[in-house]
């Protein structure tokens, strides 16, 4: 192996894109306070909840009269619990250009089997999003987690929408603009874009939301951890600190501490951070002649999962396993060093790297990571 290591490693090399770094001066003694050894429905199970939709309310300026509740499974269980309580009366306009949006598509074609219209692209592009329709309800990712692309903006959502909007934010919430008075479900998880603990999502429901979901009882079965619904009615309590199945107090003290330290940055501050990193990523990519994004435009690449693509033909001209062999052996040689953990692209995606560079990552680090990408290129290559 020839090339000299970096002088510098980064001070926190945590780049995965989920579970995220956790923010910067973490450490498990900010979890003391936790409710432990109780149960979530005593008064102070309850009030820590509560205070948790609060603070997640205020820091993402969600509108007062938006409904917001701590779901099951991560984002993946918010998405499919606003798909399976929200679809049906109208058909569906599906924007897929990554594996999750694939898999909502193929979760409302198959599963729901409701009149559909699918609109894909291949990764590092984007499909037409001015074919949604207004009379039809939408499901997209806003931010493609494992293809680098984002939406944008909401400007392919009709003023005078009649559908209801169901958008997985989850590589969005917390890291770019999000035009609540556009979306309808908002769904989003701990894990992501502040470096909570796993398994617990976030819904947030607009007025026009709740209405549809008091307006009708789906014919499919609902399972119990989907059901928000009581009589007829949206079941209130979700909203004020109760929950669908037994939280992680634990990990409900982590999602706490994270939002403090978000709150001290702010919400502008955050966009900032995020906006820092990927610039920071950007002009090493622009400056470097073996790699490039993924994502074909800049208009639409995301700042906080981005997606890389080795261009130099040394690689572009093997066959696809032995690329990922390559992208995996570059992943190895950065962990054994220490510069930087699980920066291999989405196993659904081609072969690529991939950097998440989420308010919780420190520009610093990302400076720091760049020459190691190169010494691990060169060390592959060779």
């Amino acid at each position: 192996m020839t090339g000299s290591k970096p002088a510098v490693r980064p001070a926190r090399p945590f780049f995965s894109s989920g579970p995220c770094a956790k923010r910067p001066g973490w450490s498990l003694q900010a979890l003391d306070g936790a409710f432990l050894a109780r149960s979530h429905r005593a008064k102070g199970g309850i009030a820590k909840l509560k205070e948790a939709l609060d603070r997640t309310r205020a820091l993402l300026r969600i509108p007062a009269d938006h409904r917001v509740a701590i779901v099951p499974a991560s984002d993946t269980g918010a998405v499919e619990l606003a798909m399976w309580n929200l679809l049906g009366p109208k058909p569906v306009d599906l924007f897929a250009w990554e594996s999750f949006g694939e898999d909502w598509a193929t979760d409302t074609v198959k599963q729901l089997k409701l009149d559909a219209h699918v609109y894909k692209a291949p990764y590092g592009e984007l499909p037409d999003l001015n074919k949604a329709e207004p009379g039809h309800d939408i499901v997209f990712v806003w931010n493609g987690t494992t293809s680098g692309v984002r939406a944008p903006n909401a400007d392919f959502i009709a003023e005078d929408r009649e559908g209801i909007v169901i958008c997985d934010a989850t590589s969005a919430a917390f890291a770019m603009p999000l035009p609540w008075e556009k979306l309808d479900a908002v769904t989003f998880s701990w894990q992501k874009a502040l470096g909570g603990e796993a398994a617990h999502g976030m819904l947030v429901l607009s007025p026009n939301a709740v209405a549809r979901i008091e307006a009708r009882s789906p014919h499919w079965p609902m399972p119990k951890i989907f059901r928000i619904a009581k009589g007829g009615k949206i079941n209130e309590a979700l909203f004020a600190g109760e929950t669908l199945n037994t939280p992680s107090m634990l990990a409900l003290e982590d999602w706490l501490d994270t939002l403090k330290w978000a709150e001290g940055v702010g919400l502008d501050g955050l966009f900032a951070r995020v906006n820092a990193n990927a610039a920071a990523l950007g002009r090493w990519v622009k400056e470097t002649d073996w790699i490039d994004f993924l994502a074909k435009e800049e208009r639409y690449r995301s700042t906080t999962s981005v997606c890389l693509q080795i261009t130099d033909p040394a690689f572009v001209l093997k066959d696809e396993e032995t690329q990922r062999k390559i992208i995996k052996k570059m992943v190895a040689l950065l962990e054994e060093e220490r510069a930087a953990y699980d920066v291999g692209g989405h196993r659904n995606a081609p072969p690529g790297l991939r950097i998440w560079c989420g308010a919780t990552v420190d520009t610093a680090d990302i400076v720091a990571l760049t020459p190691w990408l190169d010494w691990a290129w060169g060390a592959v290559k060779e």
